[in-house]
């Protein structure tokens, strides 16, 4: 790994080796190779819906731009069909999301980022989550960077149980259409799903260009924002963090906004 390029007051927080993250994502990773003998056509197709529900309303909007970021507002009722959907992604409930991503928005690629991509691609892509905060520093992110969540009993409760809903999932996909629901369902959308989302904090902070100067990595990649929903039009996003849409000019016009929001 290399150096850290900047410093600041507060320590990134990342106390202990987790092991039992390193066999789960093994474990789903493996779980991939099994596409070779169970797929099926509507196995694909459930894999894309529910990346689109999970991923794209769940972590992108719902986890990124709505509770982090606050860039809109709407019913609490559909805000908490928003957090159910990311917590389907088994990325944590939405304390855990919350509070690392504000965090690291508070130090971007300065000691105190949870994935400072200065130290290095691999650990801003997924090393990073690989090691956690110890129970007495978890309790002190929380209470400084989600306070607002931390006041409602569904954050509270959905922080303990965001599991079981993905057991559930994986139950209902295996009566529905057998093994290679479960396999794409699961194993294939959960991956990819990660990989998407440590691409924005790796490949957006490594490769690309800037539409405005900051004291950050965070650059506009094409390729991470199509992957992303606009998640990789990163630079932009660092420089208007409250606006709920990330892209400004050019192409395509899909994940793009003709003005940013100040």
């Amino acid at each position: 790994m290399t150096r850290a390029r900047w410093t600041s007051g507060e320590a990134s927080d990342r106390d202990e080796f987790n092991l039992t993250r390193v066999f789960f994502f093994a474990a789903l990773h493996l779980g991939v190779l099994a596409v070779f003998w169970q797929t099926t056509w509507m196995a694909i197709g459930m894999a894309v819906m529910l990346h689109v529900i999970c991923g794209g309303l769940g972590v992108c909007v719902g986890y990124h731009r709505l509770l982090t970021h606050r860039s809109f507002k709407c019913p609490k009722i559909v805000e908490y069909a928003f957090a159910l959907a990311g917590s389907l992604s088994m990325q944590g409930g939405a304390l855990e999301w919350v509070a690392l991503h504000r965090k690291h928005h508070q130090h971007s690629d300065k000691d105190g980022d949870p994935h400072n991509a200065a130290e290095g691609f691999w650990w801003s892509h997924m090393l990073w989550v690989l090691h956690t905060p110890t129970n007495e520093n978890w309790r002190a992110i929380r209470r400084r960077y989600t306070p607002d969540l931390e006041k409602q009993l569904f954050y509270r409760v959905l922080e303990h149980t965001h599991y079981l809903g993905s057991i559930l999932l994986a139950v209902g996909l295996y009566f529905l259409g057998g093994w290679p629901f479960v396999v794409w369902g699961v194993c294939v959308r959960l991956v990819a799903t990660y990989h998407i989302t440590w691409f924005v904090n790796s490949a957006s902070h490594m490769w690309g260009y800037k539409n405005f100067e900051s004291d950050d990595l965070a650059t506009n990649c094409w390729w991470v924002a199509l992957l992303s929903y606009g998640e990789g039009w990163h630079n932009n996003h660092h420089a208007f963090p409250t606006s709920a849409r990330h892209g400004m000019w050019g192409w395509p016009g899909i994940f793009m906004s003709p003005h940013p929001r100040r």
